[in-house]
C-alpha cells in the first residue's frame, strides 16, 4: 500500500485499494467496508431483515438513529426492490454521517477528521492524477450486463426519503461528458423513478447543466452515467467546486490518490468512459425538448424543493458488479451535509490563503446544512483582512450566505466557541455587513426570488489597535502537573454522559 506524508503526519494512501488483473490499483468500496468493520465494529449497523426503502423502511431507522444521536453506517442485507420484492442487492446509508468515516476515507486517522482533513483535501485538490482506461475484463463494474428490457430500474432497491417525496429517488452523481471539449463533469444530482426505463433529473444551473444546454440547444441528446455505488473517496471527490472546463475525473483521482480506472460504456463505447470499479452504473439519455413533472423532494436544506417540469432520462444500460451493494445519501441529514461540507472547505481554503495568507481553517458547519453557515479563523495582522477573507469566500462558492469570521484562538469546528466571540467581540454596528441581490442556491427556501440572495458578514474577530479583555485560562503549567487521571477512573468517566453535540458543531 502507498505512504506519503502530508503535514509531518505519516499517512496510508488515499483509498484501500487492491490489485487487480492489470496490476493497477483499483479503489473499492468493499475493502473500505471491511476495514471499517474489522477496525470500529462499533461503527456499522448491519440490519439483516427484510426493509423495503421504497415505504419510508429505510429512512424510519435512520431517523430513529438520528434521535438518539447515533450516526453508524448502515447496511442494509435485505432490502427490497421498487415493487416490494426480494432483490440480490445491499442497500448501504449514512456512509459519510460522520467526519471520521470520510477521513478513513481518504487513507487519514480518525482523528485527523476536522481541519487536517480540510487541509489535505486541498492539498490533493491542486494534484489532479489523469485516470486510466483498461478493458471490460478488467472492470468489475461489467461483471453483470444488463441492456434493453433487461435493464429495470424497478428491480433496484431505491429509496423513497421523505413523506412528500412522490417517488423513491436515486441522488448519487450523474457523469456527464462535454461533447467538443471531452471534459467529464460528476454532480450529485436528484433523478427520480418514474419507470422501469425512465428517471426525472433535476439540475440547478451550474456545470451538468451547462452540458445539457450545450447539446439541447443543438438538437442533441445529452449521454449521462449515473454512478449509483463506488469508494466514498470518488464521492468526495465529486464534490470539489472547481471551475467549469475542469475534467472531474482527473481531479477525482487526485483526491483518490491513484488515477481513477475507466471503461468503455455500454451505450457509447470509447466516446464516453464509465468508473470500472463502481458498483453499480445505469446509462441513459437525456432527449432535447422532452419535460416531465419532477418532485418535490426533501433537499439538503431540510426543506422540500418544489416540484416542477424537468428533463428526463431514458435508460439504456444498468451495469454493476455480483451482489452490488447500492449506495444513497440520506439527504437533509448529517450523511448529506458532511459530504457536502468537507470538500468545500478544502476549495475555500485554497483561495483563501492566496488572498489572506493568515487563515488558519474555514468550516462549514451542519446548523447551515454544511452549504449556508461558514466559519472561516484567521491569525488576523491588519484590520480590513476580516471583510476581504469574507468576500473572497463569497466570490469562491455563491451558496454560501452566512459567514463568521474569528480569530486564530476560536476553533471554528466549534460552534459554541464562534458564538463565544460573536457574543463578546462584536458591536453590531460595526461588525455586521449584508450584501444585498446576489447569486445563492435556487434551494434556499427563504429567498423571494429563484435565485437572488442576501450574504451576512459579522466580523467576530478583536479589533487591533485598542485594548481588549484577555480570555480566562487555567494555565498550561498547572493542566500538565495535574492530570485527570490522577483523580477519576476511566470507568467513572465512561459513565458520564458527553456534552459534546451540544458544544460541537459535529
Amino acid at each position: 500500500m502507498k505512504r506519503y506524508f502530508c503535514g509531518g503526519v505519516l499517512m496510508k494512501s488515499a483509498v484501500l485499494s487492491s490489485e487487480n488483473k492489470s496490476g493497477t490499483a483499483s479503489a473499492s468500496l468493499r475493502d473500505f467496508l471491511d476495514v471499517l468493520e474489522r477496525e470500529y465494529p462499533y461503527d456499522v449497523l448491519r440490519i439483516r431483515r427484510p426493509v423495503d426503502p421504497a415505504k419510508f423502511e429505510v429512512s424510519a431507522i435512520l431517523k430513529h438513529l438520528e434521535n438518539r444521536g447515533k450516526f453508524p453506517l448502515v447496511r442494509f442485507e435485505q432490502p427490497k426492490d421498487v415493487q416490494g420484492n426480494a432483490c440480490p442487492f445491499q442497500l448501504l446509508s449514512n456512509v459519510y454521517a460522520s467526519r471520521e468515516r470520510c477521513a478513513m476515507a481518504l487513507g487519514m486517522q480518525r482523528e485527523q477528521s476536522n481541519m487536517p482533513l480540510s487541509l489535505e483535501y486541498a492539498r490533493r485538490l491542486e494534484s489532479p492524477i489523469l485516470p486510466v482506461t483498461v478493458a471490460a475484463g478488467d472492470a468489475p463494474v461489467k461483471e453483470v450486463v444488463l441492456r434493453g428490457d433487461s435493464c429495470d430500474l424497478s428491480k433496484l432497491p431505491i429509496v423513497r426519503h421523505h413523506e412528500m417525496d412522490p417517488a423513491p429517488y436515486i441522488d448519487m452523481t450523474p457523469v456527464m461528458k462535454h461533447p467538443e471539449e471531452g471534459f467529464y463533469n460528476v454532480a450529485f444530482l436528484r433523478t427520480m423513478y418514474q419507470g422501469p426505463r425512465k428517471l426525472g433529473i433535476h439540475m440547478s444551473p451550474r456545470h451538468n447543466w451547462q452540458i445539457f444546454r450545450h447539446n439541447e440547444t443543438r438538437n442533441r441528446p445529452t449521454p449521462v452515467a449515473i454512478v449509483v455505488s463506488h469508494h466514498p473517496s470518488f464521492y468526495l471527490g465529486a464534490l470539489n467546486v472547481m471551475p467549469y472546463g475542469k475534467d472531474d475525473y482527473s481531479v477525482i483521482g487526485g483526491i483518490m490518490g491513484e488515477p481513477l480506472r475507466l471503461v468503455p460504456s455500454e451505450t457509447w463505447g470509447d466516446s464516453f468512459l464509465v468508473p470500472a470499479d463502481a458498483d453499480l452504473v445505469v446509462e441513459g439519455e437525456i432527449p432535447p425538448g422532452v419535460r416531465d413533472v419532477e418532485g418535490p423532494f426533501g433537499e439538503f436544506t431540510g426543506y422540500y424543493g418544489p416540484q416542477r417540469v424537468r428533463p428526463t432520462i431514458q435508460v439504456t444500460a444498468i451495469t454493476h458488479r455480483h451482489n452490488a451493494i447500492l449506495q444513497h445519501s440520506f439527504v437533509g441529514h448529517r450523511d448529506n451535509w458532511f459530504l457536502g461540507g468537507i470538500p468545500k472547505e478544502g476549495t475555500v481554503f485554497n483561495i483563501l490563503k492566496g488572498i489572506v495568507p493568515t487563515v488558519k481553517a474555514v468550516h462549514f458547519a451542519p446548523s447551515g446544512s454544511c452549504r449556508f453557515n461558514c466559519y472561516i479563523s484567521i491569525d488576523k495582522k491588519v484590520n480590513g483582512e476580516t471583510k476581504q477573507a469574507a468576500l473572497a469566500a463569497f466570490g469562491a462558492v455563491d451558496f454560501i450566505k452566512n459567514i463568521i469570521v474569528v480569530d486564530a484562538d476560536i476553533d471554528p469546528f466549534n460552534e459554541q466557541e464562534v458564538m463565544f466571540a460573536v457574543a463578546t467581540r462584536t458591536q453590531a454596528r460595526e461588525a455586521v455587513d449584508i450584501i444585498k441581490n446576489v447569486k445563492g442556491n435556487t434551494l434556499d427556501p427563504s429567498q423571494d426570488h429563484d435565485i437572488m440572495t442576501d450574504k451576512l458578514l459579522i466580523d467576530a474577530t478583536v479589533p487591533l489597535g485598542k485594548a481588549f479583555s484577555a480570555r480566562v485560562r487555567v494555565p498550561d503549567s498547572a493542566l500538565q502537573k495535574f492530570s485527570l487521571e490522577d483523580y477519576v477512573t476511566e470507568k467513572q468517566l465512561e459513565s458520564m454522559p458527553t456534552f459534546m453535540d451540544s458544544r460541537r458543531s459535529v
